[in-house]
């Protein structure tokens, strides 16, 4: 599978590429990013390594590189300016966005590609790629609630005391402020996660709102997340490449899940070869099925805000 990153030459770019460059599944990685110096700089970085690693050819690249890519992952966005609201952010970004898309139709995209969007705000721009790009269904796939669900597991595992890979609990939703914690399903072990040593309702609301505010510690402290985020990216393309049918909160645009559509936001998705292949309406407590609607009307709210006018 030849993947492209653009973005690459970022945190949360070259962290994603590096993840992909360890998983040995990926045979091409192509670095595109606005500053070309960077982007070289990143790829050759990585080229160094594979000897040790796997054969793949990793290299910078333009977006006439992308042509024939198998699955194109954008992780470009801009930051917050001091003072800006979250709107004017969001507009920003969106106009970024499109110009992106732009240049990956001039360039002559794949018509059966893969466009693996992460740029934030996830949910918007995922909705926004699956009315711009002429891409089969299922082939416009936000990384979502992967990444919050991916800290929330590890979290409850280190509170807990338990591995975090026995770990089994998911955040729907939002990529944002109303994303919803999942405990209906909640479980370690096998054993369902209110009956484990050590668990109580406090605790599991303290470490769900860690979980939510992660990206802002981040921040605070590094200026950012990248391991975390490039292991969730490659855990969605490894499931792609390998058609693994692996079950993951993606974010796709909802055509009837739960009541939702014409939204993108994360419910439980199969994703293979297809993409995002199909998604799956598992029995929620009914305050979870509140708080994913109520996701679903905030993010409809942004998109007409937003996409409304284009």
């Amino acid at each position: 599978m030849k993947v492209g990153i653009i973005g690459g030459g970022g945190i949360v770019g070259s962290s994603a590429g590096f993840a992909l460059q360890l998983g040995g599944v990926v045979h091409e990685i192509v670095i595109v990013d606005a500053n070309a110096d960077l982007a070289d700089g990143q790829a050759l970085d990585m080229l160094h390594g594979t000897a040790a690693v796997a054969d793949q050819a990793i290299y910078a690249g333009g977006y006439e590189s992308l042509a024939d890519a198998d699955l194109i992952c954008i992780t470009a966005g801009l930051r917050r300016k001091p003072d800006e609201s979250r709107l004017a952010l969001i507009n920003r970004n969106v106009e970024l966005f499109r110009t992106i898309l732009g240049s990956l139709t001039s360039a002559g995209m794949r018509s059966d590609a893969i466009v693996l969007v992460v740029s934030n705000p996830v949910d918007i721009l995922t909705a926004l790629a699956e009315r711009e790009l002429s891409l089969p269904q299922g082939h416009v796939v936000g990384l979502g609630t992967l990444l919050d669900t991916l800290r929330f597991r590890s979290l409850l595992a280190m509170r807990l005391g338990a591995p975090a890979t026995q770990v089994s609990a998911v955040i729907l939703g939002e990529h944002g402020d109303s994303m919803v914690p999942i405990w209906s399903s909640a479980s370690i072990g096998g054993l369902p996660m209110e009956k484990f040593p050590g668990f109580t309702t406090k605790l599991g609301e303290e470490v769900f709102l860690r979980a939510k505010t992660s990206g802002a510690e981040m921040i605070k402290k590094k200026t950012g997340a990248g391991f975390a985020v490039g292991v969730s990216i490659a855990e969605v393309i490894h499931a792609i490449a390998l058609d693994s049918k692996r079950i993951l909160p993606v974010s796709t645009v909802q055509r009837g899940c739960y009541g939702l559509r014409d939204v993108a936001l994360s419910v439980p998705t199969v994703v293979g070869r297809g993409g995002a292949e199909r998604c799956l309406e598992i029995d929620l407590w009914p305050k979870e099925l509140q708080g994913l609607k109520r996701s679903g009307s905030v993010l409809m709210e942004t998109l007409g805000q937003v996409l409304g006018r284009g």
